[in-house]
Order: C-alpha cells, then structure tokens, then sequence
C-alpha cells in the first residue's frame, strides 16, 4: 500500500490485530509468515511511551494535525505524505532475540536503501537511534516488541514536506535538523556527486517507487527472508 494515505489509526489497528494473532499461534505452538507493511500516513504527530510534551512546539488542545501517543520507543515525530513507513511485524525468535540488534538492521536497510538507489553516504550517530546523511535526519525508527513479535517500525523522508517538522522537536533533538531524499538530490543536483544526475528529472511518484522497491529489496536481505505478496483480509477489509 506504499501508495495510499492510510489514516494513522488505521494501520496502528492492523498492526495491533496482526501482533495479537501471532501472539496467540506461538501459545499453540504454531506459527505463520511474517508480515511487512509498507505505506504513507496522513499527517500526523506520534509519540512514543517516554515523549515529553516539552517536545511539542503547539497547544496539544489545538494541534495542527491529529496527535497519537503510542506505545513505541522513542520522541514526538511526524508521519505524512511523501515519506514511506515500513512495519515490520516478525518473530525475532526466528531471526535474533536481541533488541539492539533488530534496531541496528533497520537503520542498516535504510543505510543500503541510500547508498545503492541514491549514492548517498548514510551513517549512525552513537547514542542515538536513526540515519543521518551529514546532519541531516533521513529516517526514525521506533519500535515495540511484545513476546519477540515486532511492530511499529521505520520511516524515511522520501519527498516529505518539512515543514511540519518545525512545530516539533523531532525525536527530542534539538540540534540535528530533518531532511529527504528529494530534498539532498536537489542540492546535488549540480554538483558532481556520483549518480545523483540521474534523478534530476525524475518526478515525486518515481522517487517513491525507486525507494520503496529498494527499500523491499534492502529489507530482504538484510533479514534473509523471501517477499510473497498477498493481501492480508484484514488490510483489504
């Protein structure tokens, strides 16, 4: 659904439905794929279990979009149009039991997704949970995992508009700004960056396509696993 404005709510439900279903196989001693859902968020700001209100740069009574406090890891931060969110929800009995670890493989596919698709050099900073290129935030990543299922996942400024950003502290940092992918190719535009001349003349739906079958692929391999796409009942309903 990397296409589609899904209404926050919405695929927090999905993901909450689909943990518990899983959950309730493992206690039989069964077990079902994995699930990965892809897509876009109309605006909205989300908090995690710890976020402080400090971060909010508005009223909450009166915020600008809809406003969630969930139960991931993490700060306040924005969701809309332009910008793919990845859940992943899989059993780290089956891959790795080690939080720090699932952490690490998601920035990596975010880490190949910008080197192989955008040459772009991405990288960690120590302490902190995300990519950045130069000073520049890319991509959050928050997480929930109950039993050793996922859920709740990554999100990566594709052609995000910014602006929203503002009326945060994204992710409870105050001296690092955001930024996306569109956003670093026009600034490269007319440098000579490796192969960032080939996506001048691209449009904002090309871009998201190229990104998210990177990011698919990246996902793939990161974590070893194959991609079979069939709609969930659920996700169609």
């Amino acid at each position: 659904m990397y296409k589609e404005l899904v209404p926050y709510a919405k695929a927090w439900s999905w993901q909450k439905t689909i943990v518990d279903e899983r959950k309730a196989h493992i206690e039989r001693d069964e077990d079902v794929a994995d699930t990965l859902i892809v897509l876009q968020h109309q605006p909205v700001y989300t908090l995690g279990t710890g976020s402080s209100e400090e971060n909010i740069l508005f009223d909450v009574k009166n915020s600008p979009f809809e406003l969630y406090r969930t139960e991931r890891g993490g700060e306040v931060t924005y969701h809309g149009p332009g910008q793919l969110v990845m859940y992943p929800i899989i059993n780290l009995r089956y891959h790795k039991m080690d939080l720090h670890w699932y952490l690490r493989s998601l920035e990596e596919v975010i880490i190949r997704v910008l080197s192989s698709s955008f040459s772009m050099e991405a990288s960690r900073i120590d302490g902190l949970t995300g990519v950045w290129v130069g000073g520049r935030k890319l991509a959050a990543i928050g997480i929930r995992v109950s039993q050793w299922v996922t859920y709740h996942g990554l999100a990566l400024n594709v052609t995000t508009d910014l602006s929203p950003f503002q009326q945060i502290v994204p992710c409870g940092i105050h001296d690092r700004q955001v930024g996306s992918i569109k956003g670093l190719l026009r600034e490269h535009s007319h440098s000579n960056s490796r192969g960032t001349e080939n996506y001048q003349d691209i449009d904002d739906v090309q871009l998201i396509d190229i990104t998210h079958k990177s990011l698919v692929k990246e996902f793939c391999e990161v974590f070893q696993v194959d991609l079979q796409c069939k709609p969930s009942p659920l996700l169609i309903s």
